[in-house]
């Protein structure tokens, strides 16, 4: 199963990766497989400023909803556009096109909350 080292994760399957002040967020391999084809993204907290572990969208899947939690406290300042019409993004390439949010950081200390690979493959027993 693919977790990439060069990213940080969240005990509820989200992945982050820091570029400066700007965190993008999507959810891991894991977490896509364990909902199966996802047929939908909701993201309604774009130019909202949401707190670490506040809910900022959901994910639907052909058989269930799940919620998506902030890993960090930040503006929400991007949506990736292209899950509206291909929302099979998420399953097909979690780490790469299929991203869901930026964030603009406002407490950067909370990084070290996050799960490096590492710990991650233990949470998921991988």
């Amino acid at each position: 199963m693919s977790i990439p080292a060069n990213l940080k994760y969240t005990k509820d399957h989200e992945w982050v990766s820091i570029e400066g002040n700007i965190a993008t967020v999507g959810i891991t391999n894991f977490a896509q497989s364990e909902l199966g084809d996802i047929v939908y993204v909701d993201v309604d907290t774009v130019d909202e400023t949401v707190s670490k572990d506040e809910v900022f969208g959901s994910v639907e899947a052909v058989k269930t909803v799940s919620d998506l939690f902030m890993p960090l406290s930040g503006e929400v300042i991007e949506f990736n556009e292209g899950l509206e019409d291909e929302p099979e993004k998420v399953n097909s390439d979690p780490y790469g096109e299929g991203w869901m949010i930026k964030i603009e950081l406002s407490d950067e200390s909370e990084l070290e909350s996050l799960l490096s690979a590492d710990d991650y493959k233990e949470l998921i027993g991988a």
